[in-house]
């Protein structure tokens, strides 16, 4: 790791589809505290890459042409960098999640995301890798409880707001937010099903958490109609 604790955090960009890495430079050089050093578009090269040194952060698609982004990440991992990696991928198979969560994955963005879904990833890294360069760790390379918190993501998931706008109850928010905590990331129609609501209702509520802070929403966008929101808790 080679980044201060300010920034900037140098990225590079990982993805077999050449207009899709344009993009996502395009999407991290927007974010305030970083910069793109690379983009390359098979796995061989992104282990060139990272081996010449440089790279704080690693946006990483699992679909190459040569290796998984997986094999890269055990690759990364196994030859000792110390790298970010935010995986970036249209994979949504529990396995592929699984193993780039106990492989050292900082995060996991399904494709197609919006701008502010990446930076708003981007920005945890920032603070993680910020937390450990930081003045929390001493001259021996330790670092205290606060730090490790703040390095782990630390505060406990938000609760239910305090304050409900009219007409929407505390315990239907808890089963509400519940529901959403359990499935990882839903529409509204899905948290009605699964509460035995109506999907107005369940937006109500949804919304109401994303406007507190208690939850994310992305657009997916489908081959014809409207793109659908999709509700997680941060």
């Amino acid at each position: 790791m080679s980044g201060s604790a300010a920034g900037p955090w140098r990225v590079l960009v990982v993805d077999d589809d050449f207009m899709v890495a344009r993009i996502h430079a395009r999407f991290v050089e927007r974010t305030d505290g970083f910069e793109v050093v690379g983009s390359v578009h098979t796995g061989a090269d992104a282990l060139d890459r990272v081996a010449a040194g440089d790279v704080d952060v690693v946006l990483l698609d699992v679909h190459l042409p040569d290796l998984s982004g997986l094999d890269v990440l055990a690759r990364l991992r196994g030859g000792g960098h110390r790298c970010a990696v935010v995986m970036v991928t249209a994979e949504r198979g529990a396995d592929a999640v699984a193993a780039a969560l106990h492989g050292g994955a900082q995060q996991y963005l399904v494709k197609p995301f919006t701008y502010d879904d990446l930076a708003d990833r981007l920005r945890r890294v920032a603070a993680n890798l910020a937390a450990l360069a930081g003045p929390g760790a001493d001259g021996d390379g330790e670092v205290d409880q606060a730090t490790i918190d703040a390095a782990f993501g630390g505060a406990a998931p938000r609760a239910v707001p305090a304050r409900l706008p009219k007409g929407l109850s505390p315990e239907t928010a808890e089963l509400v937010l519940g529901a959403l905590r359990e499935s990882g990331e839903a529409s509204a129609s899905e948290v009605a099903e699964a509460v035995g609501m109506s999907r107005v209702t369940a937006r109500r509520y949804l919304e109401h958490f994303v406007d507190a802070g208690a939850a994310q929403v992305r657009l997916q966008y489908g081959s014809t109609g409207r793109p659908e929101r999709r509700y997680r808790t941060p």
